[in-house]
């Protein structure tokens, strides 16, 4: 092989390497930090699904994982379609966060002029 071949397949080559750095191993990473999530979910976790409901961890079974959406509605789920694990607003404002509305003062005057015709 000369270097004329090898300066050929050179771009070739960064391309494949630029792809496993930029896509294939940040997505396998990814993947591993969910799985490693499902794994560790326990009884009294409030989690969303993956497709947007929010439900509390009742039990696990095997693959499963029964939700309670409502006080007394329960269903199941598959671990994959588990999503993420919510942290409870009381938790996240011990930790210093605080709630913006409650910096506002009412001034006790009303912006609606509909309630003052005549």
């Amino acid at each position: 092989m000369d270097s004329g071949s090898l300066g050929t397949f050179l771009p070739l080559i960064l391309l494949v390497v630029v792809f496993y750095f930029l896509l294939i191993r940040p997505q396998r990473k990814r993947q591993q930090e969910m799985v490693r999530m499902q794994n560790s979910l326990a009884p009294g976790a409030q989690v969303m699904t993956t497709t947007g409901l929010f439900g509390t961890v009742v039990r696990l079974e095997e693959e499963d994982v029964v939700l309670e959406v409502a006080p007394g509605v329960e269903t199941r789920w598959v671990k994959a379609a588990i999503g993420r694990v919510v942290t409870p607003v009381e938790e996240a404002r011990q930790d210093g966060a605080t709630d913006s509305t409650a910096d506002i003062t009412d001034t006790g005057k009303d912006d609606n002029t509909s309630s003052n015709q005549s």
